[in-house]
């Protein structure tokens, strides 16, 4: 039977987690020599590179993901062994990993992950934000259990998961008291040649936003550009334009940054959805949200 040298693991989670020898050596107080060959012999004895280079640093190989999240685990429940023989209360989570799409709403994210950390099981929702084709790759070697998205997987991206529909709702026009009171009556006719936020090109939102001005024949100002939603609330906060956003988080937005409606873009739709390698939904936490999303979505 072959055996996994611990010490040669540890070393190894530590480089990955911090991202270099350099600092891994300083941290473990050993030369950055005796870590790389022992990480060398890791290698050997896993029969697979863990490390490639990528221009002055190193990146995690295929297989190096995989054996830094078991690694993970393994450390974790050492901890916990530590603190059951010490007399400190255990109780092992159960880790969800989500990639969230960088364009959606973060009020939408939040909304849509609280479920699961209600449960009566613990959970620790360990979040990444990146562009869908990136996490979509990530969700098929196991990286993430789940991707939150505002549109499905495009046909052109070759990946073995599944797009589950979690739920829609309508899209409310908003601004600071002073453009409701110049804007609201009239509208939508008002918005022609009123200052306007949008998402950047490419996203769906920004897409129905320009089809519905089409379809209004209205013409706003555009003011500016924003990949983060949250930045482009930001601007929003501070009177720079109006701003589109989804009607199921509007109490909060209205709350968090000082906004009233205008208007409701009637005929406007923004639809959310969970990417998973599971024809069916079966992990806890993400039956939790899809219940939760069908509920709060819902109108």
């Amino acid at each position: 039977m072959d055996w996994l040298n611990y010490h040669h693991l540890h070393y190894f989670w530590v480089v990955a987690r911090e991202g270099s020898v350099t600092r891994a050596s300083e941290l473990l107080h050993l030369s950055q020599p005796t870590i790389s060959g022992q990480i060398r012999e890791l290698e050997k004895a896993l029969k697979a590179p863990l490390f490639a280079k990528s221009g002055r640093g190193l990146a995690l190989t295929e297989t190096g993901q995989a054996v830094f999240r078991y690694a993970d685990d393994i450390f974790a429940l050492g901890r916990e062994l530590m603190d059951l023989v010490s007399g400190c209360p255990v109780g092992k989570p159960i880790r969800f990993r989500v990639g969230v799409v960088d364009v959606m709403p973060k009020l939408i994210a939040h909304l849509l992950l609280e479920p699961a950390l209600r449960l009566p099981e613990p959970v620790r929702v360990v979040c990444a934000e990146g562009k869908l084709e990136r996490l979509a790759a990530e969700l098929t070697i196991h990286n993430l259990d789940l991707v939150l998205s505002d549109v499905p997987l495009p046909p052109t991206v070759k990946a073995k998961v599944y797009t589950h529909l979690l739920g829609e709702c309508g899209v409310v026009i908003v601004g600071v008291p002073k453009l409701v009171e110049m804007y609201a009556s009239g509208f939508p006719k008002s918005l022609d040649g009123a200052p306007f936020l949008l998402p950047t090109e490419g996203t769906a939102l920004r897409r129905s936003l320009d089809q519905w001005f089409e379809e209004q024949g209205i013409r706003p100002v555009i003011r500016g550009e924003f990949e983060d939603s949250a930045l482009l609330k930001t601007f929003g906060r501070s009177g720079e334009g109006a701003f589109a956003i989804p009607a199921a988080v509007e109490v909060d937005i209205r709350d968090h940054y000082g906004v009233r409606m205008i208007g409701i873009a009637k005929g406007l739709r923004e639809r959310f959805y969970a990417i998973s390698v599971e024809r069916k939904l079966k992990h806890p936490a993400v039956v939790a949200i899809s219940e939760k999303a069908r509920r709060s979505l819902a109108e």
